[in-house]
This record gives C-alpha cells, sequence and structure tokens, in this order.
C-alpha cells in the first residue's frame, strides 16, 4: 500500500474546554483535508504534479536532450513536495518520480515493458488490460493506463514523430518505435474496448543464425543451406503466421548477403536491422489528411527497380506488390527476398496467385503460375507452434510447371517426436531430395556436403 499524507500545519485546540457538539458528519479542520483512499490518493497526487511540472516545465527545451530535461524534471518535483509540504515514503517517492517522468518523456506504463528484454510483445486492450508474451506465453503485465486519454496521449507520442495521426477518420495505424519495434493502433469507434496497441518487440541486438539455432529454430545443416541460397542469388519467399517469426527469420536471411551488394529494404514501418554497408531502406506512407500524398508498398517496389538494386527485400507482400515483386524476380533481380502469411508452402503460392489479381491485370491464370514457378526458387515455411516455440517447419523447392498445376518438393520437413513438459520435441530432417537449384549454387563456389540432405547418414 502506498503510504502517502500531508503535514499537518498547526490544528485546532480547544481552549474553552467546551465539548464539540456531536455531528453525524465531522468537517475536517480548515488545514487538514481528508487522507485518501491510498490508490486514489497516489492517482490524484501523480496527476497534480505532473500537470504542474508541465506547466512550469520550458516549452523551449530540446526534448531530444533527455539527461537536462530529466534533472529539471527533479528539481521542479522536489520544490512541488517541499512547496505542498508532501510526506511520501523514499520507495513510493522514486516509483512516482520515474512513472511521472516515463509520462512526460516516455512511453508512460509501457517504458517498463519495452525495457524488459524478455517480453515479445506487448498488448494494450483498453487502459486496463496490458497483456505481455514472454517465451510464447501471454499473461497480465501488472501495470494499467489511468484512463483512455492516458492511452491515447501516448499513441499521439508514439506516431506523431513519424508524421502519422490517428483520429475518429482514420481510427487504425502503423507505426514504429525508435528502437524499430512494430506498433499498430486501433482507436474508438472500431476498437469497442477502447484504444488498443499491439507492440511487436524486436531485440535491441539483432538475432544471428547462431541465435536461432540456440533457440531450436533450426539447425546448422539448415543454416548451411539456407546462407548457400542467399548467396548464390536465389529468390526466396519466407511463408509463416502471425507472430511466427517470418521478419526474425528475413532479418537473418538478410545477414548472409555479401556485403558489397546494393540492398533496397521496403516496409510499411521500417524493422529490417540489416547490418551491411550498402542499404538503402524505403518506407510506405499513408495518406494524410485531405487523403492525398500516400506511398504505398507497390510503388516502392516499381520505384527501387529504378535504383539499380541487386538485392530488394520486401517486408511483406499483402497485396498488388506481389506482382512487381514477381516482375522483378524474373528481369534480372535475382536474390530477392520477402515475407507472407500462409501456413504451408503450397499455400503460399495460392496466396501470390490472389495478391498477383488484387493488382488489377486481368491475368488469366496460367500466365500468373508461370511468373510464380520462374520467379520463386524456395519457400521457407516457418511456424509458432502450440508450444510458443517458433521453428522452420518447411522448406520448399518451387521446381517448374506441370500441365495447369506449379510443382514443388520438400526438401526438409519439421518431425514432431513428442511433447514432453509443455514443449514439443522433434526435429527438421532432410527428406532426402537435393534441390534442382543445386546447380546453381555450386555455380557461386558454393558445395555443400551430402549430409545436409540427409545422404550418408546413419
Amino acid at each position: 500500500m502506498s503510504l502517502l499524507r500531508r503535514i499537518e500545519k498547526g490544528g485546532n485546540t480547544n481552549k474553552g474546554g467546551e465539548q464539540p457538539q456531536a455531528s453525524p458528519q465531522r468537517t475536517p479542520p480548515p488545514n487538514r483535508k481528508p487522507a485518501p483512499n491510498a490508490t486514489d490518493g497516489y492517482a490524484d497526487l501523480k496527476t497534480r504534479i505532473q500537470n504542474k511540472l508541465l506547466s512550469e516545465l520550458d516549452p523551449s527545451l530540446d526534448i531530444t536532450r533527455k539527461d537536462d530535461i530529466r534533472r529539471q524534471i527533479q528539481e521542479l518535483f522536489n520544490n512541488i513536495l517541499a512547496e505542498e509540504n508532501i510526506v511520501i515514503a523514499k520507495s513510493e517517492r522514486e516509483r512516482l518520480f520515474k512513472t511521472i517522468v516515463a509520462d512526460i518523456l516516455g512511453f508512460g506504463p509501457l517504458e517498463s515493458l519495452l525495457g524488459d528484454d524478455t517480453i515479445t510483445e506487448i498488448m494494450v486492450n483498453g487502459p486496463k488490460n496490458v497483456f505481455v508474451e514472454r517465451k510464447g506465453r501471454i499473461t497480465l503485465a501488472g501495470v494499467s493506463f489511468d484512463n483512455e486519454d492516458h492511452v491515447l496521449r501516448v499513441i499521439d507520442r508514439i506516431v506523431a514523430p513519424l508524421g502519422r495521426r490517428v483520429d475518429e477518420s482514420q481510427p487504425l495505424v502503423d507505426a514504429r518505435l525508435p528502437d524499430g519495434s512494430r506498433v499498430n493502433v486501433v482507436i474508438r469507434p472500431v476498437a469497442l474496448c477502447g484504444p488498443t496497441i499491439t507492440i511487436r518487440k524486436f531485440s535491441k541486438t539483432p538475432f544471428t543464425v547462431q541465435d536461432l539455432i540456440g533457440f531450436g529454430s533450426m539447425t546448422t545443416e539448415i543454416a548451411q543451406f539456407l546462407r548457400a541460397c542467399v548467396v548464390a542469388s536465389l529468390n526466396m519467399l519466407v511463408s509463416g503466421g502471425t507472430g511466427s517469426g517470418k521478419t526474425t527469420l528475413l532479418n537473418v536471411l538478410s545477414s548472409f548477403i555479401p556485403n558489397d551488394e546494393r540492398i533496397v529494404t521496403i516496409e510499411n514501418a521500417a524493422e529490417l536491422q540489416l547490418q551491411q554497408e550498402h542499404v538503402v531502406p524505403l518506407e510506405s506512407r499513408p495518406a494524410n489528411i485531405e487523403g492525398a500524398g500516400a506511398v504505398t508498398i507497390r510503388d516502392l517496389v516499381v520505384n527501387a527497380l529504378r535504383m539499380r538494386p541487386e538485392r530488394i527485400v520486401v517486408g511483406e507482400c499483402r497485396s498488388g506488390e506481389a506482382l512487381d515483386m514477381l516482375q522483378a524476380m524474373n528481369t534480372g533481380h535475382d536474390g530477392s527476398l520477402t515475407t507472407l502469411h500462409a501456413n504451408t508452402p503450397r499455400d503460399s503460392v495460392a496466396r501470390l496467385e490472389v495478391m498477383v489479381l488484387m493488382a488489377g491485370m486481368d491475368l488469366p491464370t496460367r500466365a500468373i503460375r508461370e511468373q510464380i514457378a520462374s520467379a520463386v526458387d524456395c519457400i521457407v515455411q516457418q511456424s509458432r507452434l502450440r508450444d510458443g516455440s517458433r521453428k522452420i517447419v518447411e522448406i520448399s523447392e518451387v521446381q517448374g510447371m506441370e500441365g495447369e498445376m506449379i510443382t514443388m518438393s520438400s526438401i526438409f520437413e519439421f518431425e514432431q517426436t513428442g511433447y514432453e513438459d509443455g514443449r514439443i520435441v522433434g526435429r527438421i530432417r532432410p527428406t532426402g531430395i537435393r534441390p534442382k537449384f543445386i546447380d546453381q549454387i555450386e555455380d557461386a563456389g558454393i558445395t555443400l556436403p551430402p549430409t545436409v540432405f540427409g545422404v550418408g547418414r546413419r
């Protein structure tokens, strides 16, 4: 419970010795305020001090100089407590100060969650229900906002620096935090429970292929194979469901691109963390308040073709940009990478067909499938299993056309062998099939040992 009280200035004394008249509701002396409920009193004190701080802070301060502002807030905070004769326990005093600083300089109650490296997702369902994901498990976060206005203030702080807005006319917005974490916001009237924030956190230091091997997301043999595919400039799709780890895997695949190649990345909200020297990141832009000025992923893909890219990396194909991506893959831009939502490699091919049709071109189905079969070499299926773990569960080669159908073959498949202590036990194993594009890998000067494909194993 919060320890919160005021020092009383003087008090009423009854020098005449007269007995006070009985009253059903005693009125406090003029210099004493009724003792507040601990929770309500803490919230009231926080609000009053925060409002006073905001009124006294110099509005011309450079918000990027957080250390200077923090020192000024500390000084004003101490002065306010002294002026109002407020005594508060040291631990509560520190907690109150941190809360106020987080609201003024950061993202309020989300600050502590954003600083917790064990959290991979933050979900705000209105002001009082905040959930987090740790190791694939979703639990209550133990923090809350004061009210819906408090949530909206934090939302404005997230989207304003990006030149984006959220209001009743545009209640949905995608954004990102300074550390690259992806943010989705939905407000009333669309979100019936109140302002909703979903934050997909990313590691401050990008995951490496060794990290994914350590997590059990892939094996050493899979890593060897994928590195060879990227270096040999194969066109690859990463397919998977929401939250399956597609972007993390795309980051790792992108890290295999040689450092001397020019890479253009295209995303809705920039979150890829490529470490190469020659990277040109592009980000789409929504329409302004007049409904003009939108720059779509498709616009960026078309423009990227004029930027002399050696690699095009699209964060996610969702719509008609799939047609332009396929055309780029078929016109000399080998080694392109992208992700899409699908449950199996076969489903991802079907989704590509639908997205090409969304470009508005009246193309026959066979022509679309021929484009896909010619452009895409390899599909990597990522999945979030029921125990919360994220793994590569299948790698397939797109071999070509047979009649009206695209032919595919599985090179690696995940085999579940058990379920122990709430965890899935299994391993992705080679099927024994060598892909047809092995010649392209060897032409790049890469020789994969036969054991990668399960040949010669016992």
